[in-house]
Order: C-alpha cells, then structure tokens, then sequence
C-alpha cells in the first residue's frame, strides 16, 4: 500500500468538512519585538482580559515622503493614542510594496514608534525580491508564537508558493513583479507549506482544547477569493491541526477590506489597509450580510484605518474597525463579534 503525508491525509480527510463551510462579511477597519516570547506547555489557563492592535498592509514604496508613509504614520499614532494603551500590536504583512529593503527599513523606522511591543508576520510584497532575506534580518522569524493572559498566539507566514521561477530563468525583479500582481496565475496559490504545517503541530501538541487560540495569516484561512489569492492553500490542514480546540480567532490582512467567516471552530475577520480600499470581489457571501460602504476617490484615506481589538475572560473578542472616514454601518462601528 502507497504511503501518504500526513498533508495529503489531511486534505483528502477533510474535503467532506469544507463542503459545510458558510461565509459572510462584516463591515470595515497595526514592530522590535520585546518580551513576547514563549511557547504554551501548560493547559487550563484562565484569560485576563486584554486589548491589542492590528495594523496591516502599508504597501510603502522607496519614494520619500510618499502619500502612503503618511498614513501608516497615522495609523501608528492612532494606536498610541488608545486609553487604555494595547497590550502589544499585530502587524498582518505587505510593510513594503517591493520587496525592498530601503521600504522595509522605512517601515520598521515607523513601527518602532509604537509605545507598546509589536509582532509581525510577512507578506508576499515583503519577499520575493530576496526571498524574504532582508525581512528576516529586521524582524527574525517568519512564524512564531507566543502566550499572553492566558491566550496562545500564532503568526505564521502564509504566502510561499512554489518555485516558478528557476525554470523560466527569471531574475529576482522579475519574480517579485510576478508577486506583485493581484492575478499572477502563473505563480500558483499561496501557502504556508509543510515545514510551518509540521512547526504548527509541534507548537499547539501539549495545549489541552480549552486553550484559547489566536492565529494571524497574511492570507485567509478559507476560501474567499481564490482568484485573488483570497486563500491559503493549505488551510485545510490549518484548521484540521486546530480543530482539537474550542475556539480558535483567526486574523488576516491581503484583503483590505472587512470581511468576515466562520468554519467549525474558527472565526475569521479580514481587516483594512493603510495603503488603498480593494473592491469587493464577485462572490455572494449570504451572511451576514454587511459590507462596508463604497469609497470616495478622491478621498485617500476613505476605506482604511486601524484595529483594536478586545478579549473577555470568557475568550469573546471584539474587533473594533478604526476607520479614517465614515464607512462603517451602524452595527460594525458598535464592533464585531470574533
């Protein structure tokens, strides 16, 4: 009898669970890493409420004084000026537009202005002009995890592809323009791949299923978009890993829009940029039933914001979009359930 992964028994055990899936959309929307370390061995732990921030999706170019340094540096200052302050700040990838090092280095000079410690994961604007060497030599790994009030933390890096480019010869500019584009087919779909999927299983194995779990991708746990790379390939293997735990709240950048999803145990919500508003795509999500509204085009900061978000001692979360302008529908500006 053939021999299978474990990947490839996950995926074919879990094609049946996908078919349940239901998604929705909710409506719209921040790092020197100090003293977030350590890996959960214990069970049982009881939450002390806390809030931290998300920022995400600065896409900064190595232009000075370029329109989106500008509101990155509004979104840095928005989190600084939270009573109480955040507890620490997620950064949920593309810091950079290019890869460069020069938009990185730009980049992390803004998050360092942060008055609390930051975690930050990449995204596919960060790596692929070097293959993320740079991005690692600023902020370290590309996955980790940490334990904060009871709470085990996830960051994993969710937009390795396959290698599409050493047949086709092409040069590392021309790899990370292929990146660049919104459709780049040819690149195939992102993932987090078996090396993070081995990572993952090791770093959750001890954790009884009362652990309150929070995981940030740069790309979403599901299927919302694939065409887009509205995705991460491998996520079904992602969640069959977590499913052992009660809950588990999952955050993501890539879309820059509010959106939000539910599969079994994981709630999802997708958040906005500092950069620019995508459109919504074409796909009909029946719940709940909630986009943010349309963008003003003149106006360059409508359609982002920042994100702080809450968590009760029971481990319900609230995501509260900061927009920059009035977008929000009544009910998303009260916060949304994760």
């Amino acid at each position: 009898m053939r021999k299978i992964s474990r990947r490839q028994f996950l995926g074919v055990s879990l094609k049946a669970g996908a078919a349940t899936m239901f998604a929705g959309m909710f409506a719209p929307t921040a790092t020197s890493v100090m003293g977030l370390g350590g890996i959960a061995h214990a069970a049982d732990k009881k939450i002390s409420p806390f809030t931290f921030a998300v920022l995400t999706d600065a896409h900064l170019y190595d232009i000075p004084d370029h329109k989106f340094d500008a509101i990155l540096e509004k979104g840095v200052a928005d989190v600084n000026s939270l009573s109480p302050a955040p507890d620490f700040v997620l950064y949920g990838g593309d810091l950079g537009q290019s890869g460069k090092e020069a938009e990185l280095v730009k980049g992390k000079k803004i998050l360092d202005k942060l008055k609390m410690p930051y975690k930050i994961i990449p995204g596919e604007h960060d790596y692929y002009l070097d293959m993320g060497k740079a991005w690692r030599g600023l902020f370290g790994d590309e996955h980790w995890s940490f334990d904060h009030n009871g709470v085990h933390i996830i960051g994993m890096n969710s937009i390795l592809v396959d290698d599409f480019w050493t047949m086709a010869e092409l040069t590392p500019l021309e790899r990370m323009g292929r990146m660049e584009e919104l459709e780049c087919h040819q690149c195939g779909l992102w993932g987090v791949h078996e090396k993070q999927l081995d990572w993952l299983e090791k770093d959750v194995k001890k954790l009884s299923p009362s652990t309150p779990i929070m995981i940030m991708t740069h790309s979403p746990l599901w299927d919302y978009y694939p065409r887009w790379n509205f995705q991460t390939s491998d996520a079904p293997e992602i969640r069959a890993i977590l499913r052992k735990f009660d809950k588990v709240m999952a955050i993501h950048g890539h879309v820059h829009q509010v959106v939000y999803n539910s599969i079994g145990n994981i709630n999802s919500a997708g958040l906005l940029s500092t950069s620019w508003p995508w459109p919504y795509p074409p796909v009909e999500l029946p719940y709940p039933d909630i986009r943010m509204n349309r963008v003003d085009p003149g106006d360059f900061e409508d359609g982002l914001g920042s994100h702080h978000i809450a968590i009760a001692k029971e481990f319900d979360g609230v995501v509260n979009y900061r927009a920059f302008s009035d977008l929000l529908p009544e009910n998303v500006k009260r916060g949304v359930k994760l």
